[in-house]
């Protein structure tokens, strides 16, 4: 068992490897048009708080059940001599009984395992982004008498760990979706998944606490707390609600073992449903964007500025949609549209919740008045390297094939600490299938120059990609401080 840890102590992201052989469909990012659309079934009224307590919910896993898979990733990991110097020691290799030098198995095979559910009648299957990271073949498996599928990635969104897969079947028994924006604490939910390939398990808690976030598992967290039982193979299983609806996508646990403590995270699935709609409709997620840097307001700016709560903006963004509507360095803005703002986490979740072209009623304070305006939401830029379609590595025209790039901002610049005299186009996505990513670049990294020629901004990157041949670049770059120099080999 293999389980990943992230950027924080203690926290352990559900996932569950093997060394075992098996699995089916590369992700192949296919274009929308392939896909026929999500035929949801959703019932968004309210549960029975007042209900009497049940003394079973075996109806309920029954009608369910059906619903939830195992999925089963593989993909091929490359082993470099490189890796631990010992294996070039002749004495370490007749010790352990290796092979001769040169003669090393230069690939291994990793398996994950998770879960997933089934959304549609004609096979989509949602799951974990990071259940299928990477992965070369993905199949899924349910059912009494147990039946396997090829499953191929429809498309992924790594910056909520959200993925869809589609099996070529009809007739399933698929999940209705709930409404999570009306989930409560101390409501009553089950998980069910595949934990430690045991097979199906449902465990029973309640709604811990609502709008988790700021654990660094991933970009954006707005997570269900629950004390149901989650454990590693649980991710990309289901969080029901006591009806039997779908309000959540399990994914991670807070653990100093790797087990369950009862600190379990689901993604509602209301922001499930919104991206997986896109992903589908327009083959990539669309994010709206408002254009401006904030900060926290502490206690003290709080009382500075005469407001309870909000988001304080710093900077706003040249010709963004906040410039446009007239915001102001020093506004605190306190809700969009219906919803309240407490912080910067909650103003971008509010925002990057909105597809672009969006029109939204800010709601903010300026010198102690309340006041509104309108505005339409902008694109979260990005522009896309030698013309390639994210997810669809393997183009011959140009270079870095499904990198995407975008111009340094003041809030850029901020996250990722530029320097004010530092210029390229920063990375803004990474096809994980691509030779980009292989070669090493991640999001964040800030591109200076493609094969020896100065980038100061995106349209500089976009051009020169599409004109060096290739199929070798070699790429300067700016990670956390540090130049770098990367070749990108796209002939692998």
């Amino acid at each position: 068992m293999n389980t990943t840890k992230s950027k924080r102590p203690l926290l352990w992201i559900t996932a569950l490897a093997v060394a075992l052989a098996g699995g089916l469909a590369l992700w192949a990012g296919e274009k929308p048009a392939a896909h026929p659309p999500l035929k949801l079934q959703i019932d968004a009224r309210p549960v029975d708080r007042n209900a009497p307590a049940r003394v079973s919910y075996a109806a309920v896993v029954k009608k369910t059940s059906p619903a939830v898979v195992y999925v089963f990733s593989t993909k091929k990991v490359r082993r470099s001599e490189e890796e631990n110097p010992l294996f070039n020691d002749p004495r370490f290799r007749r010790y352990f009984g290796l092979p001769e030098q040169g003669r090393m198995p230069r690939e291994s095979v990793q398996q994950s395992l998770g879960s997933g559910v089934i959304v549609t009648t004609d096979g989509y299957i949602l799951t974990n982004n990071h259940v299928v990271d990477g992965a070369d073949e993905v199949k899924v498996a349910f059912g009494e008498p147990r039946k396997e599928f090829a499953a191929t990635v429809v498309g992924r969104d790594e910056k909520a760990d959200v993925a869809l897969l589609k099996i070529d079947a009809n007739g399933l028994p698929a999940v209705t979706l709930g409404d999570s924006d009306q989930l409560e604490v101390g409501d009553t939910v089950l998980a069910t998944g595949n934990p430690f390939g045991i097979g199906l398990t449902v465990t029973h808690g309640i709604v811990s606490a609502l709008g988790r976030g700021g654990l660094g598992i991933e970009e954006y967290e707005d997570f269900i707390q629950t004390d149901a039982a989650i454990n590693p193979g649980n991710s990309g299983g289901a969080l029901l609600d006591s009806d039997g609806r779908l309000v959540g996508i399990n994914t991670a646990i807070l653990s100093r073992t790797g087990g369950s403590n009862g600190v379990g995270f689901a993604i509602p699935i209301n922001y499930v449903r919104s991206i997986v709609e896109q992903l589908v409709s327009d083959g990539r997620v669309n994010r709206g964007f408002l254009g401006v840097t904030t900060q926290v307001l502490s206690p003290e700016l709080a009382k500075q500025f005469e407001v309870e709560h909000g988001a304080l903006v710093t900077d706003i963004m040249p010709e963004s949609a906040a410039e446009k509507a007239g915001l102001q360095r020093g506004d605190i803005i306190t809700r969009v549209n219906e919803t309240e703002i407490n912080d910067p986490r909650s103003l971008a979740l509010a925002i990057t919740r909105l597809a672009p072209d969006s029109e939204i009623t800010l709601h903010y304070v300026r010198d102690g008045k309340k006041t509104t305006l309108k505005t339409k939401l902008g694109r979260q830029g990005m522009q896309t390297l030698a013309g390639a379609t994210p997810g669809a590595a393997g183009k011959d025209e140009g270079v870095l094939n499904g990198v995407g790039v975008s111009d340094l901002t003041a809030e850029s610049r901020a996250q990722l600490r530029v320097p004010p005299d530092l210029a390229g186009a920063v990375i803004t996505q990474v096809d994980p299938d691509s030779a980009s990513a292989r070669a090493g670049l991640r999001e964040g990294d800030i591109v200076l120059e493609l094969d020896r020629k100065r980038v100061r901004n995106s349209a500089e990157a976009v051009k020169l990609s599409a004109e060096i041949k290739g199929p070798k670049v070699l790429v300067l770059l700016w990670r956390e401080g540090v130049r770098r120099y990367l070749v990108v080999d796209e002939s692998k």
